[in-house]
């Protein structure tokens, strides 16, 4: 009889939610996407005439880009943040922080369009500018489809007590999160300080 019992016991507490075991997986996935991008823009680099990295003409503010990098960065911490606080019960301290994540993932969107109107060089001038228009505007997505998932993790919030499945969702947006920022660094380094 006990076995019948804990065989169709439909609660486990040790098995991970099959939604962050989802999410981790299509991660993946976005990870070999970058890391194909990253591997096309290091054979570009090793092929480049006068090998000269970035070619002469271009000039990037590293110090704006960096600012903006720290802000996107510690936006990390305020997700994760939410997320404890989600965890623990405190709606309205999860819901503070994740507006806080979202005002600086927006912040970073907004610094991105302002250096893509503002630099010399568009995606046709050479290579490195194809590149990095590339690697940054799908980098630029992904944080934009981040942004959307906060909107949408926000508007489940709404209601004074959460759902069931409101835990796992905010998990899986916080993982998509920490994978959009540490992307990012690599970008960063690649496109800004690798010279």
């Amino acid at each position: 009889m006990s076995n019948t019992v804990a065989l169709n016991k439909p609660w486990h507490p040790n098995r991970p939610p099959m939604l962050a075991v989802g999410t981790i997986v299509w991660l993946a996935s976005e990870l070999m996407f970058f890391s194909g991008l990253f591997a096309a823009y290091f054979t570009v680099r090793a092929n480049a005439a006068g090998h000269q990295w970035p070619p002469h003409g271009i000039k990037l503010d590293i110090l704006q880009s960096g600012i903006f990098t720290i802000i996107l960065l510690a936006s990390s911490f305020t997700m994760q943040k939410a997320l404890f606080d989600e965890e623990k019960g405190d709606r309205r301290g999860a819901r503070i922080w994740l507006v806080t994540s979202f005002l600086m993932g927006l912040a970073f969107v907004l610094n991105q369009a302002y250096e893509w109107h503002s630099v010399d060089f568009s995606p046709k001038t050479n290579a490195f500018g194809s590149m990095f228009f590339l690697m940054t505007g799908l980098h630029g997505l992904h944080v934009i489809l981040g942004l959307v998932a906060m909107i949408g993790l926000y508007a489940r919030m709404a209601g004074r007590a959460g759902d069931p499945g409101e835990a796992p969702v905010f998990q899986a947006v916080s993982y998509y999160w920490h994978f959009v920022d540490v992307v990012w660094i690599g970008l960063y380094s690649a496109l800004f300080l690798l010279k």
